[in-house]
């Protein structure tokens, strides 16, 4: 499975998230502890907020360890609200275009997890996103699908909403077409205001995530695993939670797709 971080809070070097603490996200894509697989080798992405409404992007198929270009970006760029991710495939190809954060307008997203059986009704699920949208279908991930469906079910009025309709119709496919577990993830996603973040399985095995304040940087940090170890005031997220962070608050609400994936 994939690795992320993502911050909001005061403007920060990039690097203080992405390579310089202990347990950074460039050390964790070749030496994750908290996954199946400590190897997050299939490219990396970083979608960062600055003066504009959209977000840069810079994303590429090399390991995040061997890419000088990203330690020099991540070193001059700061920013008060980034999403970072080491990728780890579950099928698709390693191609920039199957890289996270996806992006559209102001939004950027990301997700680390799987949909079961999802090569066997891929056709299906890009059926469920809308002919305006259809054209930012630029890779084959799941997370890529997972994210313009969602933008399709109303993301900029209902983020939660959203993400539960969205995510309801891929368990339903999981389900009739695919395979156990018929979803499981953590997804980050942004509106260049706020940082949203959940996590959710339909079996026992969510992936982890927890988030963290630092005075020091007046700022949160939202990640698959504690970037430092040795520091115990990381605050685990819960299964079923989607939440949201908007300046040094923080609200949980309960997310729970399969209420909706059993109404069908």
């Amino acid at each position: 499975m994939c690795r992320w971080a993502a911050y909001i809070g005061a403007p920060i070097f990039l690097e203080d998230i992405v390579s310089r603490p202990g347990h950074s996200l460039i050390r964790q894509s070749h030496c994750a502890t908290e996954c199946r697989t400590s190897i997050n080798a299939d490219g990396f992405g970083i979608a960062w907020y600055g003066d504009k409404a959209e977000p840069g992007l810079y994303r590429d198929v090399m390991p995040a360890w061997s890419d000088p270009n990203l330690r020099s970006l991540v070193a001059t760029v700061r920013s008060g609200l980034f999403l970072a991710h080491v990728r780890a495939s579950t099928g698709t190809a390693t191609s920039r275009n199957n890289c996270h954060p996806f992006t559209k307008g102001n939004w950027s997203f990301m997700h680390n997890g799987q949909v079961g059986g999802y090569d066997q009704f891929r056709r299906n699920a890009d059926m469920l996103i809308p002919d305006d949208l259809y054209p930012h279908r630029k890779g084959a991930t799941d997370s890529e699908a997972l994210f313009l469906v969602a933008l399709a079910e109303g993301l900029d009025a209902d983020p939660r909403g959203a993400m539960e309709r969205a995510a309801a119709a891929f368990i339903r496919l999981a389900r009739e077409k695919g395979e156990a577990p018929h979803l499981r993830l953590t997804v980050a996603m942004s509106d260049g205001a706020r940082l949203y973040a959940m996590r959710y399985a339909t079996d026992d095995h969510a992936p982890t995530l927890y988030h963290r304040w630092s005075d020091t940087r007046m700022g949160r940090a939202v990640v698959s695993e504690p970037l430092e170890t040795g520091e115990g005031d990381w605050l685990e997220i819960p299964p079923s939670s989607f939440c949201t962070f908007e300046g040094d608050s923080v609200t949980v609400d309960p997310f729970l797709p399969c209420r909706l994936a059993a109404a069908a």
